[in-house]
């Protein structure tokens, strides 16, 4: 009985704090941008979870691209027919390019230079969850 009365204080900590967290302005990548090589995949699975109203910047420069992909195939093939080019290769340099995860649904994001998705493990995915306000 003791431990499930600590497992529910526990959850009510968490929701607290989810409560009372703003939205959070997060670089793809961190320090290390958006660029070939990187393992996108794992740094979302490190950076998680992400909310609704969370900004994810990509830094890059040419000749990479920001894409939305519209579902799970085109995400797992690297299949760009019917993705959506959010950001060109020159929209990275500077500030970067910033998206806001403003829906309750999975972001499928990858970069479509050559090899970039398949080879250089420029994709991953988000999927943002509500706050409790």
């Amino acid at each position: 009985m003791a431990g499930l009365k600590s497992a529910g204080l526990l959850l009510l900590a968490m929701a607290a704090t989810m409560a009372i967290a703003e939205a959070r302005t997060i670089v793809v990548g961190g320090s290390q941008n958006w660029r070939y090589g990187y393992n996108y995949t794992d740094w979302a699975l490190k950076n998680s979870p992400f909310f609704i109203n969370d900004k994810l910047v990509f830094k890059y420069g040419p000749p990479h691209n920001v894409y939305l992909l519209p579902n799970l195939y085109s995400y797992l093939k690297c299949d760009f027919k019917g993705a959506k080019l959010l950001a060109g290769p020159s929209n990275g340099a500077g500030n970067g390019f910033e998206v806001v995860l403003n829906q309750y649904r999975l972001y499928y994001f990858a970069s479509s230079n050559e090899k970039d998705c398949s080879n250089g493990l420029m994709k991953f995915f988000a999927m943002p969850l509500p706050r409790w306000q």
